[in-house]
């Protein structure tokens, strides 16, 4: 492509001019556009692309807006977990302390029955003692004891004795009877006590097993709900991201089709020279396609004014202030003339290349 400066020596036609600004345009376009991207970089192509990301935009936030209606569900969800957990906590402890009581209560009664057992065992050992002392020897007979009686005290004596004896043996089986009746009974009881610590080891096992549970169904649906809002916020954060690049690459693709609609309702040759004399302090093609020769607030890149220059330029050329755009126009001139140079400095300029000025 031949230099701007060239077309307008030679006084070439409007048309001509305003066909290769459009396809400078067109390059811009391109140049804009994503790397590895082969959508076509009109407005049209992009504004569907941005219609896209739209939609896409507007999914991500239903989602999202769903997503917020399951948080709410499940915070009831936790809420009433808690509470079970707090209630399963409580039951856990009371049958603990009842398991304990129990517990203790079985190894009293396990000592009970032991000395019931013992007292079984000693009068059962008297019994038959007394039994087979019976056994081995004869039954006094009463006519015998009387006969055999020295006297009147000494029949009493013997009557008495035969008395004692009778009733002895009788309260040893009395005895053995009551011992055999208590050690059953405690051995019931302690029966009864086993099979009551056994159900509440075994509850408060269930309990366990219970608050782990619900412990892991909480711990599940918390990631689960925080890795759903992750990704989702995510991808909506990227979509926004491309939003706005497109609307950047928008934004650019006017500026340069208004800048080429100038361009082509004037004749180029009565537009500004390059310099101060004539208005403008680089090729007047540059500003149009930069700027549109307006003093534009800063783009996405930082850059401003009617030159688009960057901040870090702006302050290494001599400019005051942070930004090109809140100078005068005076200013903005002479900073633009110095990062020019009589054309050595072109390359600062994106446009320059895009209209074919080196």
């Amino acid at each position: 492509m031949r230099p701007i400066s060239t077309i307008l020596q030679r006084g070439t036609s409007r048309r001509t001019a305003a066909t290769a600004l459009a396809v400078a345009v067109a390059l811009a376009g391109l140049a804009g556009a994503p790397a590895g991207s082969s959508a076509d970089p009109s407005l049209g192509a992009l504004n569907r692309r941005l219609g896209s990301e739209q939609a896409r935009q507007g999914h991500l936030e239903a989602s999202l807006s769903g997503l917020g209606q399951l948080i709410s569900s499940l915070s009831g969800q936790i809420a009433l977990v808690q509470s079970r957990e707090s209630a399963v906590r409580a039951d856990l402890a009371g049958d603990r302390l009842r398991l304990a009581l129990t517990t203790r209560a079985l190894g009293a009664e396990r000592r009970r029955l032991a000395i019931l057992r013992a007292q079984l065992a000693r009068a059962r050992m008297v019994l038959a003692r007394q039994l087979v002392s019976r056994y081995e020897s004869d039954s006094p007979d009463l006519v015998d004891v009387v006969l055999e009686a020295h006297g009147f005290t000494d029949l009493l004596d013997r009557i008495t004795y035969l008395g004692d004896a009778e009733r002895q043996q009788q309260r040893v089986i009395a005895v053995t009877r009551v011992a055999r009746a208590r050690a059953a009974a405690g051995a019931a009881a302690l029966a009864r006590l086993a099979g009551a610590e056994q159900r509440l080891a075994q509850a408060a096992a269930v309990r366990a097993q219970a608050l782990a549970g619900m412990n892991q169904l909480l711990e599940a649906k918390q990631a689960t709900l925080a890795h759903a809002q992750a990704i989702q916020r995510a991808a909506l954060n990227a979509s926004r991201a491309a939003s706005g690049a497109i609307r950047s690459q928008i934004a650019r693709v006017e500026a340069q089709q208004a800048a080429a609609a100038l361009a082509a309702s004037s004749p180029i040759t009565h537009g500004p020279a390059i310099g101060a004399s004539g208005g403008w302090a680089v090729p007047y093609a540059i500003v149009l396609c930069e700027s549109g020769g307006q003093n534009l607030p800063p783009n996405s890149a930082g850059a401003s004014g009617y030159y688009q220059i960057l901040p870090s330029t702006w302050r290494l050329f001599g400019g005051t202030g942070p930004a090109a755009y809140l100078a005068s126009k005076a200013e903005q001139d002479a900073v633009a003339s110095r990062i020019w140079n009589g054309g050595a400095g072109a390359s600062n300029w994106v446009c320059a290349g895009i209209v074919g000025i080196h």
